[in-house]
């Protein structure tokens, strides 16, 4: 009998050695396919990148999987006992694979056999580093092998919390959210620190199973998961009863966090920087790179210029009349499901979209569209309200097959079923006022000319009505506002503010075409200084001007300027005919304003990389000493501007003197009202198609113009003065609140001499004409007087004959009027 027994052993023991071998065969076999877990110590998930303001209010993400790294230090302990309760209790104790889960898993499987249910895997946290990482999720046995052999390997090259922090921040968790502080995000609109017990129990829950344990579709499911690892948090100890019972009784409280642009009137500053942030480092940077992207733009300015763009584009758009609905629905059932269905203007909030039950002499009665949602879904409450006839008295005049006709009732305007915009009036309940969306657009931009740093952005009316960004893309021209280009040369090149320019009829003759400049309003003054030319936009004297010195000179220093890339030397090009950007004249008065210096625009401050280090920098002064270790009495450091001189200091004063005549007494005198000093130009092209304005002040730069993207005529008078500086106004108004009214620096070295100013001569006493005007060193007033532009004899003396290729310049228009 033990002969029998032993030899029954030696068949097992031989079975035994033949299957161990067989199976340390079949692992060595699978052990030569298996990837490099080494990788892991590489590895760099795309992470989303953050565009932020200047105050460091988030402006933006984008990503394609919308994730931030996180190190495991910054994990509070609440949220990883959430996930390790959920995922694997004995994480920190076993090697890579948890033998007592495992025998549950198979016992488990084993009683499922044959009844169609899914197997249970019991993978541990490092199995599911290694499947998420370096393998399929194929469920298949010889995949469950591979892992659980990683996973060993894994354990052994790399610490628990490593292991741990790979997986928490590798996960997807629904609703495009990868890692547990994207999670945290995206779910919650909260930062990992601020989740409370319950909302960590809730993402702790998600990885199962995202899609089944949705916190709108499956709520009831999801509540019933996330009270699941409550209970597996009180089992293993890291929340009390009392606290594990609080967190069972609150409400999912899921608050879905929007993608795209968060700051509120950002969206044309913010696609610019994304735009400019893909084309330096490509798309696969900007989505997948975590960069961290600090921007110049000072929200409260943006405000400011949102606001006072848009109250002058409404403001010149009411006087042309209404053009009638958004569209036109049914009201005879439930309304509020068709109206849900227009398209409103999302970043326009003071406006809403209504339908008209009903019209009348007296005005409208109208619904409203639900903006409210409960768990994603539109509340079915509605909202009435009215517009009196006065709160619409611009509609009276409304637009019918392209005529205005003058109505006699609000009914004749409006019938029920059309859908319009309306803004609620403030101080009262349920009156509201009509609105339209204009037509015409413009682009605006505030800038520091120091540092060349955008501060404000307006693109257009709206971003969501229009993507397309007017202060940078649109390519208008800038008429008059081009002027000061003309006189800087003028000035840096042997002529005085005092110079006398004669404002005279002229003729360019061109082969068999000729052009007959004119100034805005038709007349002529005879003899004037170039101060009077600019301050009263004198189209006649600065053509001769340009004329006088070359146009070679003027294209040198618009290209100085960097207002054109080749600008074409024809005479009308002298008067702002060719096309540029807002963002460019503002860019080239800012180097004016700062004394001739060039400057190079930016949106953006500084970019990080994933890791925090600055890969660039706008500030690209250097700064000598500023590293020594110790002050032993030598002299503070200084930053180092090696800016270009782009012009004259001393031109840089005069030129912005002269404009601040423009301000004081010119075509800017609506600007005077601020009380500030403040240099400007206004600019009106031909046809009165666009009208800008761009001023400043010592410390601060602001450019703007109006004008349909299909250009046509404003309306006869439409000029920068009348249209754009009350834009400007109103913007300098409330952006300058608070601030010192600081004067300009006048260069040291410059003579202030008092002058006539008709004859530009040095003024004798008790001259009631007398000016003070700015002179450099080694010039002054005249002795004798003499005028640009005569001839010989004294007459007028018209001006030099352009190439052929001017033709079309000349027949275009010839640019700036006012």
């Amino acid at each position: 009998m033990i002969r029998l027994i032993g030899y029954f052993f030696g068949i097992g023991t031989a079975l035994a050695l033949l299957v161990a071998a067989g199976v340390a065969i079949y692992i060595s076999h699978l052990s030569k396919d298996l990837p490099d877990y080494e990788v892991l110590a590489k590895y760099e998930p795309p992470v989303t990148t953050r565009i932020h303001a200047s105050d460091g209010a988030l402006m933006a993400e984008y990503a394609r999987e919308r994730r931030l790294y996180l190190p495991i230090q910054a994990v509070p302990d609440r949220v990883k006992a959430a996930f390790l309760s959920a995922e694997d209790k004995n994480f920190y104790n076993h090697p890579g694979i948890d033998m007592t889960g495992l025998g549950r898993a198979v016992m488990v499987n084993l009683q499922n056999f044959g009844s169609g249910k899914r197997q249970v895997g019991a993978s541990t946290i490092t199995q599911q580093v290694a499947k998420n990482f370096l393998l399929s999720s194929d469920q298949t046995y010889e995949r469950k092998i591979k892992e659980m052999i990683l996973a060993f390997r894994i354990e052994q090259a790399y610490s628990k919390d490593r292991i741990l922090e790979l997986y928490l921040n590798e996960i997807f968790f629904g609703l495009g959210a990868y890692g547990v502080a994207g999670a945290a995000l995206t779910y919650f609109d909260k930062a990992v620190n601020e989740l409370t017990v319950a909302e960590a129990a809730y993402l702790a829950a998600l990885p199962k199973g995202p899609s089944n344990y949705h916190p709108f579709k499956y709520a009831d499911r999801a509540i019933e998961r996330r009270n699941w690892v409550i209970d597996q948090m009180v089992g293993n100890g890291y929340v009390t009863q009392e606290e594990g019972a609080k967190a069972k009784a609150e409400p999912l409280g899921v608050k879905p966090r929007r993608s795209g642009t968060y700051l509120f009137a950002g969206e044309y500053f913010t696609e610019e920087v994304r735009r400019q942030i893909s084309a330096r480092y490509g798309e696969n940077a900007l989505y997948e790179g975590g960069l961290s992207v600090r921007t110049t733009l000072d929200p409260k300015m943006q405000l400011i210029a949102r606001k006072a763009m848009q109250n002058g584009l409404m403001k010149f758009d009411t006087l042309r009349g209404y053009r009638g609905p958004v569209k036109t629905i049914s009201v005879s059932g439930d309304w509020g499901v068709p109206l849900s269905e227009v398209k409103g203007l999302d970043d326009v909030p003071e406006w809403s979209l209504a339908v008209v039950l009903d019209s009348s002499e007296s005005g409208l009665s109208i619904g409203l569209r639900p903006t409210r949602k409960i768990s994603g879904e539109l509340v079915k409450d509605r909202i009435e309200g009215t517009v009196s006839r006065e709160d619409m008295s611009f509609a009276m005049r409304h637009v019918v097959g392209g005529k205005t006709v003058k109505a006699k009732s609000p009914a004749d305007v409006l019938k029920p079923g059309d859908v319009i915009f309306v803004q609620k009036k403030e101080g009262t309940d349920g009156a509201y006022i009509l609105r339209q969306a204009p037509e015409v657009e413009g682009g605006m931009i505030a800038m520091d000319p120091h540092t060349g740093r955008v501060l404000a952005m307006v693109g257009g009316f709206s971003y969501s009505q229009s993507e397309f960004n007017r202060a940078t893309q649109a390519m208008r021209q800038p008429g008059s506002s081009f002027k000061p280009i003309v006189y800087s040369a003028a000035l840096d090149n042997g002529y005085t503010p005092a110079s006398v320019i004669m404002d005279g009829p002229i003729t360019i003759k061109s082969g068999n075409t000729t052009w007959t400049p004119k100034n805005y309003d038709g007349r002529t003054a005879g003899p004037a200084t170039l101060r009077s030319g600019i301050e009263r936009s004198r189209n006649l004297m600065t053509v001769r001007l340009a004329n006088d010195m070359g146009m070679k000179l003027v294209a040198e220093y618009a290209e100085r300027f960097g207002v054109y890339d080749r600008l074409a030397q024809y005479l009308p090009m002298a008067l702002g005919s060719g096309e540029t950007t807002v963002m460019r004249m503002v860019s080239a008065y800012s180097i004016m304003a700062n004394g001739g210096k060039s400057i190079k625009p930016t949106l953006i401050d500084r970019i990080q990389d994933r890791y925090g280090k600055t890969v660039y920098r706008q500030d690209e002064r250097g700064c000598e000493n500023c590293n020594a270790a110790e002050w032993q009495n030598q002299p503070e450091p200084e930053l180092v501007d090696n800016s270009e001189q782009v012009l004259d200091p001393m031109t840089a004063y005069q030129i912005t003197s002269m404009m601040e005549g423009v301000v004081e007494r010119g075509t800017g005198a609506t600007v005077a009202e601020l009380g500030r000093h403040i240099a400007g130009k206004t600019g009106t092209t031909n046809d009165e198609k666009d009208t800008w304005f761009i001023g400043y002040t010592p410390n601060l730069v602001v450019g703007l113009y109006m004008g349909y993207d299909q250009p046509k005529g404003l309306g006869k008078g439409a000029t920068g003065g009348g249209l754009a500086a009350p834009i400007f106004k109103d913007f300098m108004r409330v952006a300058l609140d608070g601030t010192p009214n600081v004067d300009f620096q006048v260069p040291e070295g410059m003579k202030l001499i008092a002058i006539n100013r008709k004859t530009g001569m040095a003024a004798n006493p008790g001259d009631a004409g007398a000016f003070i005007e700015a002179f450099k060193p080694g010039t002054g007033p005249a002795d004798s007087y003499w005028v640009i532009g005569m001839g010989a004899d004294g007459s007028n003396a018209s001006g030099g004959a352009l190439s052929p290729q001017a033709n079309q310049a000349i027949q275009s228009g010839g640019g700036g009027l006012y």
